[in-house]
């Protein structure tokens, strides 16, 4: 059973950091591209940013790009998002997940975690 958990969210003022970390069991972690998506209330869910198998490439959406920095650990079978300058516009419920990337491309699966809340206040 694949089982992704993310941890290190909560409530943050405007400009404050926050790291979020997901880690992932009962998948084989390093042959998968990995990814965090967020959710505003009202909103689609929509790619924050992704990373490819070896960590060596990414992509991130232009709205945190220079701010949200991805990485992961494969010894630890763990995904980071390192969130810096936060702003209001990012509160939402951030989501990780396992899939395929290729070619600056990224394909969700089928494998999320339950999601977390990240509040930044003004």
């Amino acid at each position: 059973q694949v089982v992704l958990v993310e941890s290190g969210g909560g409530l943050v003022q405007s400009g404050g950091s926050l790291r979020l970390s997901c880690a992932a069991s009962g998948l084989v972690f390093d042959i998968y591209g990995m990814a965090w998506y967020r959710q505003a209330p009202g909103e689609s869910r929509e790619l924050v940013s992704a990373i490819n198998v070896g960590g060596t490439k990414n992509v991130t959406a232009d709205s945190v790009k220079g701010r949200f920095t991805i990485s992961r650990d494969d010894a630890k079978n763990t995904v980071y998002l390192q969130m810096s300058d936060l702003k209001p516009e990012d509160t939402a419920v951030y989501y990780c997940n396992a899939g395929t990337y290729f070619s600056g491309d990224y394909k969700p699966r089928m494998y999320w975690g339950q999601g977390i809340q990240v509040t930044v206040s003004s």
